[in-house]
């Protein structure tokens, strides 16, 4: 810790006294998670915690107010749209800069914008699906040229893949994985925090940014550290190690905290999801009705109790509880447990109980919590209570785990989302439209559903936005490109010392509001 002494010479009578003040103490929060960071890139990282760590170093153009889900002005100070809603103007604020000195200006955005464009990295579609090309303007004004009215292109521009980065640190033609691949190698963002020291899978210290232009971070230095397993890290926490804990705990440890008068506990309910992917285009899940056994034999109340001591909702759409246009949809069409309708569509596929399907069941380890490998075990006990059906439990860590979508190696696999923004569109034309579905190994593809997440993409009115939703709804259920399983709520306890956590309904969590007695 750096002490910082003042001296105050006081001359009474003629005779010098020194006073000096207390040492000022950095403020240090510690903080502890089972998560881990992929790629430190916003051009290829696609995972919560990873993209956590991305809103406290870097900023967007617009972001949003903590806990809420108000858009307000960040690196861009405005912005206007002409009358079709396929163009977007942004003025940008002056005088900012990197935290090495490196000007921000319209150009920095261009290179960042284009940078995710050529790279074709995991989270690009959030930018190639919408954006046709970036115009600077002058140094403080740029121009997004859209592929076509877009009535929710302020969020969008509001995640990740839209964060300015520092063109004389990044390469443009290759992605980074750790900031010793950066070009000087040290990661200087925008934001109110900066990476001072990075262990993969073990550290990342981040410290106040002196030259951030928005409001000074309340904690001067966050020490986060990464967990092998949940017990280990409520041990840590309970030892007074660790300051705050967030993802994941096991529900059992969430109860026992909860019931705790000694620690704060923040439930945040929102749009966080759980669901199981096929790859619909060439393995056994190709024919839809061996998808929709499998999304009726599922039993998510029993999930929710056993596995997590029903601190999760059951979920019927892949369009979370709570947000517009949610309909329960595979509750009414297929239900929960329903062996006679499996078995019959099981059977018309051409399987029996002599010859049954044969399929593998994967899920990784560590990336969603240990509770990870009892829901794929409760699944497999699910699904086999159809006799017409036999299932093998695979699983693979989370680098290779991606590999195997995109290598289409995973017949049928669990994955979980949290909100790139909020709008129904997000968790559907990123799982169901060709192009979305294609970076999420589920590989379907069809030009009518693409026709209507169009229309629903252009246009601004709500009454044709439900109609579109509630017809992809029903669809969902006839064409199981995924099932729905729960949605979840996410917990962060802290010692009684820490205060003002806000993670709204965009699951944001802003450390440079966090307070330290």
């Amino acid at each position: 810790m750096k002490n910082y002494i003042v001296v105050f010479f006081i001359i009474l009578s003629g005779v010098l006294i020194l006073q000096c003040t207390p040492p000022v103490q950095e403020v240090i929060l510690v903080y502890g998670t089972t998560e881990r960071i992929t790629d430190l890139d916003p051009a290829h990282a696609y995972d919560f915690h990873t993209w956590e760590i991305f809103q406290n170093i870097y900023n967007g153009l617009l972001s949003y107010a903590p806990g809420t889900t108000e858009l307000i002005p960040a690196l861009a100070e405005s912005y206007t749209a002409n009358a079709s809603g396929n163009e977007f103007t942004f003025t940008l604020r002056k005088g900012v800069k990197f935290a090495d000195g490196t000007p921000f200006n319209a150009q920095a955005v261009k290179f960042s914008i284009d940078r995710v464009m050529s790279l074709k990295g995991d989270p690009s579609w959030l930018v190639t699906d919408f954006v046709e090309s970036v115009e600077v303007i002058n140094d403080t004004t740029v121009k997004f040229n859209l592929t076509g009215p877009i009535a929710y292109f302020p969020s969008l521009v509001a995640s990740v893949p839209y964060f300015p980065v520092n063109p004389n640190v990044y390469p443009a033609d290759r992605i980074v994985r750790d900031p010793s691949e950066l070009i000087g190698g040290e990661l200087v963002g925008l934001g109110p925090y900066k990476v001072i020291s990075f262990k993969r899978d073990e550290e990342i210290i981040l410290q106040s940014n002196p030259d951030y232009y928005g409001n000074k971070a309340k904690i001067d230095k966050i020490v986060i550290r990464y967990f092998a397993d949940a017990t280990t890290m409520r041990l840590a926490f309970e030892k007074g190690e660790l300051d705050l804990v967030y993802k994941t705990l096991n529900p059992s440890d969430i109860n026992d905290l909860a019931g705790n008068s000694n620690y704060r506990t923040y439930k945040m309910s929102g749009p966080y999801i759980r669901y199981i992917c096929f790859e619909t285009s060439e393995q056994v899940f190709k024919d839809k009705r061996i998808r929709q056994a499998a999304g009726a034999l599922l039993n998510r109340p029993d999930i929710a109790q056993k596995v997590f001591l029903d601190q999760v909702e059951p979920l019927y759409s892949m369009i979370p509880i709570g947000m517009i246009y949610h309909t329960d949809d595979f509750k009414s069409v297929l239900g929960d447990g329903n062996v006679e309708k499996a078995t019959t569509l099981l059977a018309e596929a051409g399987y029996t109980e002599a010859s049954p399907l044969k399929t593998e069941f994967w899920y990784t380890p560590a990336h969603y919590g240990d509770t990870e490998v009892d829901m794929a075990e409760v699944i497999k006990t699910q699904l086999e209570q159809c006799p017409l059906i036999k299932i093998t439990i695979k699983s693979a860590e989370w680098a290779t785990y991606k590999d195997n979508w995109r290598n289409k190696q995973m017949p049928f696999w669990l994955l979980g989302w949290y909100p790139d923004y909020i709008d129904p569109d997000n968790y559907t034309a990123a799982f169901a439209g060709t192009a979305g579905s294609a970076g999420m190994g589920i590989n379907f593809s069809s030009p009518y559903w693409d026709e209507l997440f169009t229309k629903e993409q252009t246009n601004t009115d709500t009454g044709m936005r439900k109609n579109v939703f509630i017809e992809l709804q029903k669809l969902w259920t006839e064409e199981c490109p995924t099932v729905p399983v729960f949605q979840g709520n996410l917990y962060v306890f802290t010692k009684k010392s820490v205060s003002n956590v806000k993670i709204g309904p965009t699951l944001i969590f802003n450390y440079n509001i966090l307070e330290m007695e």
